[in-house]
């Protein structure tokens, strides 16, 4: 049975590890970056008036790519490279980081990694359903938060939720501003192209850091007036940011950023060590 059980999982390492995934994992990447410059685009129309009622979301970017010529197509496209980088996440969660000394720091980078794993198939699902024509679904952040609310002790657990969520925003401006994501990367050799990713990722992800802390800011307004509906995603956090005075000069900031973490992704997919 240990023979059996090493040979099988000896066998999906090596799945895992083969070219066809790899590549898959680095057009998962660019279809991330491709999300963030759709999200980036609501985004812009949401700050100066005119987005009509699309989504300044990953559902609205797919959405939004669906009504393109060929978008359903290359919406199917982006569903296989989101599944690849996912199981690619997943690797890096059960077998990855073995170059890591530090044990803490080991089993945290396994820890982002799965999370990551989680994200890209929630990405893989929504743009699947997109593709198929629904409508990706809705509503989850509000039933979620509304069901949780009306448990005993509910509104702590949404605010210690949403202080999480504004910890995490932290980290990311933190992690943007401090360079974190190089370590990661094998970056060439020019002065000129370091620059330029250094920069973009840096931006993008202060960007990306400012956008999850209002999401998680949205779910502690939520615990504190006990109102669920105000709790949700990255288009409501996006909204509510144009709605304050200069928010919309802020939501245009945040765009920009956020256009530059799509363009840091397509630099990612070349020199992330996959």
């Amino acid at each position: 049975m240990t023979s059996a059980a090493k040979s099988v999982d000896q066998s999906a390492k090596n799945v895992a590890e083969s070219r066809p995934v790899k590549i898959g994992a680095r057009v998962g990447i660019v279809a991330y970056g491709i999300t963030h410059l759709l999200v980036a685009w609501l985004a812009l129309q949401v700050a100066f008036g005119s987005a009509g009622g699309q989504q300044a979301s990953q559902r609205g970017a797919f959405q939004e790519l669906a009504q393109q010529p060929f978008g359903r197509v290359l919406l199917w496209v982006l569903v296989v490279g989101f599944a690849a980088t996912a199981l690619w996440r997943l690797t890096q969660a059960i077998w990855g980081f073995g170059y890591e000394s530090d044990r803490t720091r080991k089993v945290r980078r396994k820890a982002a990694a799965a999370l990551r794993a989680v994200v890209f198939v929630a990405f893989a699902v929504l743009a699947g359903r997109t593709a198929a024509g629904g409508g990706g679904g809705g509503g989850g952040p509000q039933k979620a938060t509304a069901g949780v609310l009306g448990m005993p002790g509910g509104p702590f657990l949404v605010g210690a939720v949403g202080l999480g969520v504004v910890i995490a925003g932290g980290a990311k401006v933190y992690a943007g501003w401090r360079k974190k994501f190089l370590a990661d990367m094998s970056l060439p050799l020019d002065v000129r192209a370091r620059r330029i990713v250094e920069r973009t990722g840096q931006i993008g992800f202060i960007a990306r850091g400012v956008a999850t802390a209002l999401i998680g800011v949205f779910v502690v307004v939520a615990a504190v007036r006990f109102r669920p509906d105000e709790a949700s995603g990255l288009d409501a956090a996006l909204k509510g940011l144009a709605a304050q005075p200069f928010g919309p000069y802020l939501l245009a900031a945040v765009a920009l950023g956020l256009a530059a973490y799509g363009v840091f992704c397509f630099f990612d997919a070349r020199y992330h060590r996959v």
